[in-house]
């Protein structure tokens, strides 16, 4: 029987963390993307760098429930054969069924709505003051560089894939402490940058549903000064691309994990 003690704290560890990794992640892509930001025109580069370091708090502040921060890593781990959510060292856990996988991924979802809603508020001015929508959907919400819905959707596939399969292979999973939290906050950090650095280019490198879907839904619902549509045929893509990459990575890492590591 799943502890609602427990699995409350959880809840809370998923939504703030998720919550300070888009806050820093968005926030980075508003301080490039936004008109007369201090950091304007910084490039990708900084982007990426500014994701890592994202990245990096939101998996201390969600060290208590294993710092998924991502439902591609909360399924990946499930595909994987993780019977425990949450920190076996702290004591704080809860075994895996349907009512914790979902309380996991609704923490996520609900704490990238409400960072996404904090970035806007800090970049309230430049969002008035930029001219063109693209940019304003871009703080929010990935987008493809070339637009093939199949091909954008392999690149995200393969992303979340490289995530979740080096998660697991730094002692996530089966452990029950499996997350980003297994690797530390550093490696998780250096892994996020290597893969924007590496595969982000075709598509913005979403790896994680809440961090794209969370941040759409409030582009759609925030009134923001000429903000156009929230490209919702697009959508899906982030949304499934990871997922099934996450799927992918956790039962690939079943036989292959214990011969190469």
């Amino acid at each position: 029987m799943v502890k609602v003690d427990n699995l409350g704290v959880l809840f809370l560890s998923e939504l703030v963390g998720t919550a300070m990794l888009v806050l820093l992640g968005c926030g980075v892509v508003a301080n490039v993307a936004l008109a007369k930001t201090k950091g304007f025109n910084g490039g990708f580069l900084m982007v990426t760098f500014g994701w890592g370091f994202a990245v990096f708090a939101g998996v201390i502040v969600a060290y208590a429930s294993g710092a998924h921060i991502n439902p591609a890593v909360t399924l990946g781990l499930v595909a994987n054969g993780a019977t425990e959510f949450g920190n076996a060292g702290l004591g704080i856990t809860v075994p895996v069924d349907f009512l914790s996988v979902i309380a996991y991924i609704g923490a996520q979802l609900i704490g990238a709505i409400i960072g996404a809603v904090i970035v806007w508020l800090a970049y309230k001015q430049h969002f008035d003051e930029e001219p063109q929508a693209a940019p304003k959907l871009g703080v929010f919400s990935t987008g493809p560089g070339i637009r093939n819905y199949a091909w954008n959707l392999v690149t995200e596939i393969i992303g979340t894939f490289v995530l979740v399969f080096v998660v697991i292979g730094f002692g996530g999973g089966r452990q029950g402490d499996g997350g980003l939290a297994a690797l530390g906050a550093l490696p998780v950090a250096l892994l996020v940058i290597g893969i924007g650095v590496s595969l982000g280019g075709p598509t913005g490198y979403a790896i994680n549903p809440a961090r794209d879907l969370g941040p759409r839904i409030a582009h759609a619902v925030l009134p923001i000064k000429g903000k156009g549509d929230s490209d919702w045929s697009y959508s899906w893509v982030p949304v499934v691309g990871p997922i099934i990459g996450g799927l992918i990575a956790g039962w690939a890492a079943i036989p292959l994990l214990p011969l190469i590591t």
